[in-house]
């Protein structure tokens, strides 16, 4: 049987290889765009203009060249309605009144405007940054919850609190990928932050506690069971009980991620692509990262927070 714990080294230099560049990513993004990752109006603020045309044919490719004509050129476009409806919206830049009749005069090139139902709509930056606090508050608080109710499920368990703190500092693991991920992303191809990045941050982050949580919930039933034999021996039992079920499922998430990056739309591509990142992330995680600073937390190898000692037998 692959004892997963015992390589547990290995599995820790896997993670800082990955995170470590994505953090100096984003220091260099800092020092040379001023920001660790490039922003959408949604944080900037900028305009939303409602387009319908009246005959078909425009498509996504020809909004985007004739705005960035105009100099916009990282814009958010979105057909609103079926694949044949003929209204758009289009999120950029805040432009003055002479720049917008500009646009409009080059977008009536391709096809005629409903200049009555033509609507442009100001966003603030304020906006963006109430969302973002929103979103970290909702993860601070949603990490005490989880580590108070494993506390509280696991309290027959010895040293509850340390599954708790592992699956928190597995969950931080996703979030530091995903964040080096989008910001090299920002520096290759121009890829923006909006709402729908931080609703990727929010499901991975559910996603990668509810993967330990379930690791860690084998790993409790089974010490009972199996009383007397090393706790390292427990908990490599106890990833193979699980591993089977848990790769079965997310596979079926991947498989229909990997569809709707191949078939599914511009608009929506970004938003899956990072949520592809953090489930991946988040699968290793549960196994080679909770597990083993679970171990290795037990067995007194994490600096700071106890003396190294040998792993004992489980005893009632």
């Amino acid at each position: 049987m692959f004892n997963f714990v015992q390589r547990r080294r290995l599995w820790f230099l896997i993670s800082a290889l990955v995170i470590v560049p994505g953090l100096l990513i984003m220091i260099y993004s800092t020092i040379t765009t001023g920001a660790p990752f490039r922003l959408s109006i949604d944080f900037q603020g900028g305009s939303i203009y409602d387009i319908t045309f009246t005959e078909p044919g425009v498509t996504e490719s020809d909004l985007r060249e004739v705005f960035a004509a105009s100099g916009e050129e990282n814009v958010i476009i979105q057909r609103l309605g079926g694949e044949d409806s003929l209204r758009w919206s289009v999120r950029g830049g805040f432009e003055d009144a002479e720049t917008v009749e500009a646009i409009l005069s080059d977008l009536e090139e391709l096809s005629p405007i409903d200049r009555d139902s033509f609507q442009q709509q100001s966003v603030s930056a304020t906006i963006g940054a109430e969302v973002s606090r929103a979103a970290l508050a909702a993860v601070a608080v949603g990490a005490l919850v989880i580590t108070g109710f494993i506390v509280i499920a696991f309290r027959q368990v010895p040293n509850a609190l340390r599954y708790g703190v592992c699956a928190i500092l597995a969950m931080l693991h996703d979030v530091l990928v995903v964040m080096g991920v989008q910001s090299l992303m920002g520096l290759l191809l121009g890829w923006e932050i909006d709402a729908l990045f931080l609703t990727a941050v929010l499901t991975v982050v559910g996603f990668s506690v509810q993967d330990s949580i379930v690791v860690f919930d084998r790993i409790r039933e089974n010490i009972p069971l199996h009383l007397g034999e090393p706790y390292e021996t427990i908990v490599n039992r106890s990833v193979w009980e699980t591993i089977h079920r848990s790769l079965a499922t997310q596979l079926n998430a991947f498989f229909i991620m990997i569809a709707i990056l191949l078939f599914g739309g511009e608009t929506i591509r970004q938003f899956i692509f990072i949520l592809f990142i953090g489930l991946l992330s988040g699968s290793y995680s549960s196994l080679f990262t909770a597990v083993p600073l679970l171990v290795s937390w037990q067995k007194g190898e994490l600096p700071f927070v106890g003396r190294r000692r040998e792993l004992e037998p489980v005893e009632a």
